[in-house]
């Protein structure tokens, strides 16, 4: 999952990477046990983005919030990862609580891959 190979830096991937190791407030608007309000798939995770954001699709910078498996409506955690589609620029943050620990490449695929195609992106970490 985690590409070696050197990234060009699109304009969402160097947005996202000002929050990596950064504590992150959310406001999740597509809360756990949801359906995608146009294409109906079901969010298995909390899925919001960074207030205040301004990313190149013209919202804000989206999140993934991993753990809670309760539905919420805000999160603050540890931004620890990226996911940086390769075919469109609408990267996505990872965030843990503080508290969790961190789950590796393998977990975070599995976890996203309601909405991510397995081959269309990368996790940056660094």
């Amino acid at each position: 999952m985690t590409d070696p190979r050197p990234l060009t830096e699109s304009k969402s991937l160097t947005l996202a990477r000002q929050f990596l190791g950064r504590t992150v407030d959310l406001t999740i608007d597509r809360p756990y046990g949801s359906h995608h309000p146009t294409c109906g798939f079901l969010y298995t995770v909390n899925y919001g983005f960074v207030p205040g954001t301004l990313a190149p699709d013209g919202e804000e910078l989206d999140a993934y919030f991993l753990g809670p498996t309760e539905p919420m409506t805000s999160a603050t955690g540890a931004c620890i990862a990226i996911i940086h589609r390769l075919h469109d620029d609408d990267d996505k943050l990872i965030v843990v609580p503080t508290d969790h620990l961190h789950p590796d490449d393998t977990a975070i695929a599995t976890t996203v891959e309601f909405q991510e195609e397995p081959g269309r992106y990368i996790i940056v970490r660094s």
